[in-house]
Formats: C-alpha cells, structure tokens, sequence
C-alpha cells in the first residue's frame, strides 16, 4: 500500500517537476554554461573561454558601480518600505482612538478609504508608474518644480533626474510609492487576525500604542515581515527596479551610470552591445547576490514562531 502511495505522488509530481526543471532550472544552467564561452548571441557560433568574462567582470567599473546600487535598493528599499507600511498598516487597524460605546481597540476613521487609496498604485503598471513621475521630474514643466515655484521657493529647482547625487534617490522614492499600498494591505490582513483581547489587555496594562506595537503586533507579524522583506529585496534586486531606470533615467541608466543596476546593465550588455557571454556572466553574480541576500535575511530574521 505505501509502496503504491509513493508511485502515486511520485506520477502525481512527475510533470510539475518537469515544467520547473525545463523553464526556471534549465535556463540558470544554460546561462552558467555560457558564460563561460564568447557567445555573442547573434550567431550560433562560440568558443569556450574559461574564466575570462569573470575577470573582465571584476574589473568592470560600471559592474561595481551597478552592483553598489543594486545592494543599496535590496537593504534601503525593503527597510523604507516595510516599515512605512508596517506604520500605516498599524494606524488603520489599531491606531484610531476609542469611540462611545464601541470597541477599546480600533483603527483611524476612514481606514476602509486609506486601504483603497494606499493600494491604488498596485492597479497601475510599474511602467505607467515610471513615465507619470518622470513627467513629474521634469525640471522645466514637471509638478514637483512647479509646485515649488508656486509657493515661493523659485530658488529651490533640482535637476532631479538629471542629478547625479539625487537621480538614485528619486527612482528609489519612485518604488517606495508604487510598493508600499501592497504591503499595506497585507500586515493589515495579518493584523486583523490577531485578537483583540490581547490589546485590550495591553491597554489596560498601561501600555501605549508603540509599546503594543513592539510587544505584540510585530512578534506576531514577524512571519510575515520576514516574507515580505525577502520579497521586497528581490523585488528590488529584479524587474521593478529594472523597468523603473530603463524608463525613467537619461541614457537609460544615467547621468554618468549613477542609477546603473544589475539588471539593467545585464540588459544593455545583451542586447545593445551584442555580449551575451558576458551579460550571463553578470546575470550569475547577480543570481549569486540574490540567493545570499535572502539567506541572510531568512538567518537574520530566524526565532521562535509564536502562537495564538
């Protein structure tokens, strides 16, 4: 009988295996074999050549460069934006005060509206996202100069984009706005199944709301903190942060590389330089990045699970 059981989850997960193995393992393989050759990606002709495309890797200024944004994006990105949600998700469910005759514990008047309005970003594409505050960025006609000459401060007109020092800073604040709503909503869930007989013993307690944030609602999120930072790091590490400097930046990936990541210079070294060979190379050491940044947060962020 237990023989039969295990031929039968076995066949049962012959064929999901074999789609995952075909299209998510097989293609990392390829990319590892191909780094080491010259391959082009324009003609089916190549050579191997060891170890080269490495070294020209760690020699790379514009790979240090991309690699240093792409690091800052997967621990500054996650930190900003877990804890602005984690804030708003808290002051919607737990925040509000009391009201006559209702519960002790309750969230901020109108939380229903704030859930839509926070989550509204995550309806719109990551690219409309990034064309509508690029037009925002404009320095000559966008909203954001605009509004700071209608209030007086003509003297204050950033570049922004065009700003070496702050073009990594706007597409940063660009992510934040466009991920935060999602994030929101989901430590709003996790809140809401938490009982309120545990705040309403708090409170009676003495504690104050920061108290009862840090005492019980963060203990008993921390699952699914911990998930989300992951995600969020990966997030930042892959597409999004990719699809926000194409659209966004001069060049795409400028002024003078300073909003350059990973991504996207694994994209340019492809398919605009014809350097496949070389553009897998950088797509490992950014495979690499990925899975140690989430063996760290997943190390860093173990303890015991708690219950309720």
């Amino acid at each position: 009988m237990r023989h039969g059981q295990y031929r039968f989850i076995a066949g049962f997960l012959a064929l999901p295996l074999g789609i995952y193995g075909l299209f998510v393992l097989w293609p990392f393989v390829q990319s590892i074999y191909y780094s080491f050759t010259d391959w082009t990606g324009l003609s089916p002709e190549f050579k191997m050549v060891g170890f080269a495309n490495y070294r020209r890797m760690f020699e790379d200024d514009v790979f240090w460069k991309s690699l240093q944004h792409s690091l800052l994006f997967a621990v500054l990105l996650p930190l900003v934006t877990i804890g602005l949600a984690l804030f708003l998700a808290f002051m919607i469910n737990v925040g509000g005060r009391r009201r006559k005759g209702g519960p002790a514990v309750t969230g901020v008047r109108g939380s229903s509206f704030y859930k839509i309005v926070y989550f509204f970003p995550q309806v719109l594409s990551i690219v409309i996202v990034a064309l509508l505050f690029a037009f925002a960025y404009n320095p000559d006609s966008g909203a954001i100069n605009s509004i700071l000459r209608g209030v007086g401060l003509d003297g204050v007109q950033p570049l922004w984009l065009g700003d070496p020092d702050l073009a990594l800073w706007c597409v940063m604040a660009v992510l934040v706005w466009s991920t935060v709503g999602f994030f929101v909503v989901l430590f709003s869930a996790g809140m809401a199944s938490i009982p309120a007989d545990l705040y309403e013993a708090a409170l009676l307690d003495g504690a104050g709301r920061a108290a009862t944030f840090f005492r019980i609602t963060l203990p008993l999120l921390w699952d699914t903190v911990q998930s989300g930072w992951v995600y969020m790091g990966i997030l930042a590490l892959g597409a999004e942060s990719f699809a926000v400097v194409q659209v966004m930046t001069v060049g795409p990936g400028g002024p003078d590389y300073s909003t350059t990541v990973l991504t996207l210079y694994v994209y340019q070294t492809a398919f605009r330089d014809g350097q496949a060979a070389y553009a897998t190379t950088i797509g490992v050491a950014l495979l690499v990045v990925t899975l140690a940044f989430a063996a760290v947060v997943m190390r860093l962020g173990r303890r015991e699970r708690l219950e309720y």
